[in-house]
């Protein structure tokens, strides 16, 4: 009887704390909201691998539905990444996204954790952390129904599913790949990186996805 009581307690207190089961759909709306003038051309919808450069705060009035499923997969300990790593859980707060961490920091193969990321059946991936790029080249086209957001730096040949923000001093796109700029630490600020986590979700959400969106 004991165990009983144990195991109703225990499924209550999941319950309580938000923690939904990701294997069945989430119902609710797509997203909350839509893209405001400046954002991209209402006219045409951005080409696959193509770069746009939205007017500040034209994606503010977007939101996620309460309990998106997000997971945030992130590589390295430098401040760079930890910044943005930040920025995506201040914004999972705010938001009430139903978000999830890997810490892929210190693995010598990273591609299992993208896999891992994938097997937990999110909504969004969202990356923080170059190290990432090379496996994410390898393993996002082989998962098209899966939706990836990669913060400060870019693959090389992105899929419709991957959609990323880049600004002047983030722009790492792989090993042996040309940048479109010089990498600069020191542009991986706090509120830089909130706007990033914005503008890449504000897009995925609106399904304006497979595109860089480049920021000032």
């Amino acid at each position: 009887m004991r165990r009983v009581l144990v195991v109703l307690l225990t499924a209550a207190l999941v319950t309580a704390c938000g923690s939904a089961d990701w294997s069945q759909p989430r119902q609710g709306p797509a997203r909350i909201g839509s893209l405001g003038a400046g954002f991209s051309d209402p006219a045409t919808t951005p080409a696959p691998e193509s770069t746009i450069t939205p007017a500040p705060g034209s994606w503010d009035d977007v939101h996620p539905p309460e309990g998106y499923r997000v997971v945030l997969l992130t590589a390295g300990d430098d401040a760079p990444t930890r910044t943005l790593a930040d920025a995506v859980t201040g914004w999972a707060d705010t938001e009430q996204v139903d978000l999830r961490t890997i810490d892929a920091t210190g693995d010598q193969d990273l591609v299992p954790r993208v896999t891992e990321a994938i097997g937990m059946r999110p909504e969004l991936i969202v990356t923080a952390g170059n190290d990432l790029v090379d496996p994410l080249t390898l393993v996002t086209a082989s998962h098209l129904d899966q939706q990836f957001l990669v913060v400060g730096a870019e693959i090389g040949e992105p899929t419709a599913n991957v959609t990323a923000v880049d600004w002047t001093g983030a722009s790492y796109r792989g090993e042996g790949l040309e940048a479109s700029s010089v990498y600069d630490p020191a542009t991986f600020t706090e509120e830089r990186g909130a706007r990033a986590v914005r503008a890449g979700a504000a897009a995925v959400l609106s399904d304006l996805t497979g595109i860089v969106i480049w920021l000032s």
